[in-house]
């Protein structure tokens, strides 16, 4: 099933449920999906592309929480993390952070990144690995870290 005739189905339950939230985080989901299609890419969605859709959209989550909680508005925050938890349900499994490092260092071996200086030769190569499966600060700040 793709993400497309998923959302669809995950739309009308979420209409069914009156789950506004979900409904409203689906419904965001479903406009990617369009704008996308009529953006005139004259192309399929590829699960590349709605692993990069879905992964953007999550970011935009994070940053919104992260500048609610510093404006003190919790009520907010706590809706933009409701609605990252339903968008990570669309992403592949996030790997752990113990799972992330160890990733980094056998990426750093495979390639013989040692130092600093590495660092533009091996962020690429991780990103592009882990596509989907780790947030790209959490990935930075691991490299940084086996590079250190």
């Amino acid at each position: 099933m793709s993400l497309k005739e998923k959302i669809n189905s995950d739309l009308k339950d979420a209409m069914k449920s009156q789950d506004k939230i979900r409904l409203s985080t689906i419904r965001s989901i479903r406009a990617l999906i369009l704008e996308y299609e009529k953006s005139g890419a004259d192309k399929e969605l590829t699960p590349e592309d709605e692993i990069k859709m879905l992964s953007t959209a999550a970011k935009k989550r994070r940053e919104s929480i992260e500048q609610f909680e510093i404006g003190g508005r919790t009520e907010l925050a706590e809706k933009e993390k409701q609605e990252l938890e339903i968008i990570q349900q669309y992403l592949p499994q996030q790997l752990t952070e113990e799972e992330i490092l160890n990733k980094v260092k056998e990426i750093a071996v495979q390639i013989g990144a040692s130092s600093k200086a590495d660092f533009g030769k091996l962020m690429p190569i991780v990103i592009k690995e882990l596509k989907g499966q780790a947030d790209g600060n959490t990935i930075r700040k691991f490299v940084e870290q086996v590079l250190s």
